[in-house]
Order: C-alpha cells, then structure tokens, then sequence
C-alpha cells in the first residue's frame, strides 16, 4: 500500500500555521478541530511542524505559560517528510525511527497532505487483515 492511498481516504484537507503566529492561536485551531499538529507555511513553503510535543516542551519550560511566544520558536524545523509513492511499510519503519507521530506528504515541493502515526497503523492493520481473510478463504478451498 502507498502513502497515495492514505491521502485518497483521508481526505486533502490542510491547516496550516505561520512561523509569525502565536503558539496559543495554533493549539486553539489544533485543539478545536482535534488535530495532533500543524504544518508551519511560510510563503507557501513547508518550514517546520508543529506538534503537541513541542507545545509540551514549551509548557515545562516556561511554567506552564505560552504567552506571547511564537510558533518559529518552538516548531521542528526539519519535520520527516515523505511522498505519496512511498511504502506504508518504509514509512512506518521511519516514523519509528524519528519518533514521528505526524508526517507531511510532499510532492515535491508541494504540500499534499499530513498522515499520522495512527492512520499508517490503521492501513497496515487493515492490510494485513484483507491478507489474513484471503488466505483462509484460500485454505478453506484447497
């Protein structure tokens, strides 16, 4: 299975946050719409990802005040990226590699869509459940 084939599913539905913007303004829309990140634009280039893991970090380190504190300073500047040809399975293997929950899907230098730890589970889960079935059926024939 491709990473195409999340994306198909999924849905191409994209928010976005600024370097400029405030941390507590990208919770909010994170929060509200239940996302676990936000790609950071910046003129219409991916510069960074934020994720609730760096909100955390922020969290701890200023007593647990986000302020006036921006986006640029808190996000992960070289986010794991992948494209829509990759391999569920290799992207998996990275994603545990990098500890990377959120995944952006480029096309180039095109922002396509985001995928999460969850969503490549879901997909290898219902691979390998489609597999299983086939193969029962096949045994149970022979």
């Amino acid at each position: 299975m491709l990473v195409s084939e999340i994306l198909r599913i999924k849905g191409n539905t994209l928010y976005t946050t600024s370097p400029a913007d405030k941390v507590r303004d990208a919770v909010r829309v994170m929060a509200d719409l239940d996302m676990g990140s936000q790609i950071v634009m910046d003129q219409g280039k991916l510069v960074g990802m934020l994720t609730f893991r760096e909100v955390l970090a922020v969290l701890d380190r200023q007593d647990g005040v986000l302020g006036n504190v921006k986006v640029a300073d808190v996000m992960e500047p070289e986010p794991l990226t992948t494209s829509p040809g990759t391999e569920v399975m290799e992207l998996r293997g990275k994603m545990l590699e990098r500890h990377a929950r959120y995944v952006p899907v480029m096309d180039e230098s095109t922002l396509l869509g985001v995928v999460s730890f969850h969503d490549v589970a879901k997909a290898v889960y219902e691979e390998q459940s489609f597999e299983n079935t086939m193969l029962k059926d096949y045994i149970a024939a022979a």
